[in-house]
């Protein structure tokens, strides 16, 4: 009976103990959202800043003379993915967190867009005009390995967006006619497949953060205007979800690697390791 008693409290020790550290990781954690903006310049001049979520303590991390724009986390919190042009040519550029050490990842002196990170943090897809056409391009985030994934011969190939799992890669393509598509690879650039073949234009594909489905933007509505469209990852069940006069363009997923809730373990702690890693 006293060791019963002596188990019964030792459990409750030891719940007391998880309950109140999940509390101060609760407490301590402090997202932030990077962005562009060109609010220190007189004229047209773009920076990345972060910010804390409830829009306080914005600050500048690139500060210099290029243009700094397209900012992406990496998965881990530890860098961001930047376009700049300080050095002649839109290139890709990764930074720590903090906007301390950037370190120029391409060389193509030609245009480059849209970095998305791999899930283990360790590759960039990108879109570059290094061969004449946009194509879609890997590189390791040392700047080694860089590889053409695409290479399709004037079709415009570009916005990729690295599945969750890190299996496939969505992308934007005209590649069938003058309109754009979304498509789907393996990781590797292998197994194209067209996912909306739709004679209006669709574009800007990104995952859901459970790699189920795939939103985009379409200008299929009648009015022609963009709209946000999702759909399930193989091109299936497609569904307007704005359908408004205005365009609609700017979106983004809800993940929940971002959200902090004391309900739910998981995701409390990542925000502990993220802010750790800051």
């Amino acid at each position: 009976m006293r060791q019963r008693y002596r188990l019964e409290r030792l459990i409750l020790a030891i719940v007391a103990v998880l309950d109140s550290t999940l509390l101060m990781v609760c407490v301590n954690v402090q997202a932030q959202i990077a962005f562009e903006s060109d609010r220190d310049w007189q004229e047209s001049h773009w920076e990345i800043y972060v910010m804390d979520i409830d829009g306080r303590n914005p600050r500048n991390l690139t500060n210099n003379p290029g243009d700094d724009r397209s900012p992406s986390w990496s998965p881990d919190g530890k860098r961001i993915a930047l376009v700049s042009d300080r050095d002649g040519a839109g290139e890709i550029y990764v930074m720590d967190a903090d906007g301390r050490n950037p370190r120029r990842l391409t060389n193509n002196r030609h245009y480059n867009e849209g970095p998305s990170w791999a899930p283990d943090s360790n590759r960039i897809v990108f879109g570059s005009q290094n061969r004449g056409n946009i194509d879609i391009y890997v590189i390791d985030t040392d700047g080694g390995n860089q590889r053409n994934l695409t290479e399709n011969n004037g079709r415009f190939d570009k916005n990729p967006s690295w599945s969750p799992d890190g299996k496939h890669i969505a992308f934007t393509s005209r590649r069938n006619g003058e309109t754009s598509d979304i498509y789907v690879m393996d990781a590797d650039g292998k197994n194209p497949r067209n996912l909306t073949n739709h004679p209006d234009s669709d574009w800007n594909p990104v995952w859901s953060p459970d790699g189920g489905r795939i939103a985009f933007v379409s200008t299929r509505t009648v009015d022609l205007n963009p709209d946000i469209y999702v759909m399930d990852a193989n091109g299936s069940n497609v569904r307007n979800l704005t359908n408004h006069p205005e365009d609609d363009t700017a979106f983004a997923w809800l993940s929940p690697a971002f959200a902090v809730t004391p309900a739910d373990k998981k995701l409390t702690i990542w925000g502990w390791i993220k802010q750790n890693n800051r």
